[in-house]
């Protein structure tokens, strides 16, 4: 983990920033795509999570998790970041109830559904702790369940243009489907959760934990890491999706996917249109 910070504060923002940050919220809110990136691609990361930051001030909904996604060697800028984070939101969070699971994704945009580990801390993380290992992570009370991430951005070519981008649009994350808890998941190694996603009954990817770079408590390491940075230290409740762990799936209005995660069950959603977003 690198040494820089992000920018939690009250400091005026760049007007380049706050207008990325804008563009983006509008479009969300409208449930539109957008053509192209909506001004100069962020210098670095730390600039990206400003935009971040930024558009999660206007986001009329409480953050009740983040997403973690990998960063490839070839991607990563001078702060060293294997990885990043995007935010996820209250009514964004869906709990599986039985039956088919609506997927909100942004049509003429991009959208892909992730089969997700996904951690619920279940103490604060402590204040003023800024560098975290994997041993360390794995000390933090926590629970795990599955989960199938919705990553979906105004933006088509989001993942195409670099993780700068991604950070800038909330991570390219629009929502988290949580299924059944895994009992006793300290106990297991990674090797021992398999997970496989179908879209429309065609099988897509394969893996399961292991398929993560370090595993899930390095991705859980990163999280708790680069949120104290941000001045954002992880609190009892909120949830950690440890990244893809079949591969990242695209998906469209209309199709269908299901993740079956090898002896914890079967989660099934299928893909709608982002609609215009309702303030609570």
């Amino acid at each position: 983990m690198s040494t820089v910070t992000g920018h939690k504060d009250d400091a005026p923002a760049p007007p380049e920033l706050s207008a990325i940050a804008d563009r983006f919220v509008a479009a969300r809110r409208r449930g539109v795509a957008l053509e192209a990136f909506p001004g100069v691609i962020p210098a670095d990361l730390v600039s990206a999570y400003r935009v971040q930051d930024l558009a999660i001030a206007q986001w009329p909904d409480q953050v009740v998790g983040w997403k973690v996604g990998y960063i490839a060697a070839e991607r990563r800028d001078a702060s060293g970041d294997e990885r990043l984070l995007g935010p996820i939101f209250s009514r964004q969070l869906r709990n599986v109830t039985g039956g088919s699971m609506p997927i909100p994704v942004f049509v003429g945009g991009f959208g892909a559904v992730e089969a997700e580990y996904v951690l619920r801390l279940l103490a604060d993380a402590p204040e003023g702790k800024l560098d975290w290992t994997p041993d360390e992570a794995a000390a933090v009370p926590a629970t795990l369940y599955i989960g199938v991430e919705v990553a979906s951005s105004p933006l088509a070519t989001i993942n195409e243009l670099g993780p700068r981008v991604v950070v800038s649009d909330f991570g390219n994350n629009n929502g988290l489907v949580l299924g059944a808890e895994v009992p006793d998941w300290t106990a297991l190694e990674d090797s021992a959760l398999l997970a496989e996603t179908f879209i429309d009954d065609a099988s897509v990817g394969s893996g399961g934990a292991s398929r993560l770079p370090g595993g899930l408590r390095a991705a859980f390491a990163f999280a708790l890491s680069r949120s104290a940075r941000r001045g954002r230290p992880l609190k009892a409740g909120e949830y950690v999706a440890t990244g893809n762990a079949t591969g990242i799936h695209d998906i469209a209005a209309g199709q269908r996917a299901r993740v079956v995660f090898q002896g914890h069950g079967t989660l099934d959603c299928h893909a709608v249109p982002a609609a215009e977003e309702v303030p609570a």
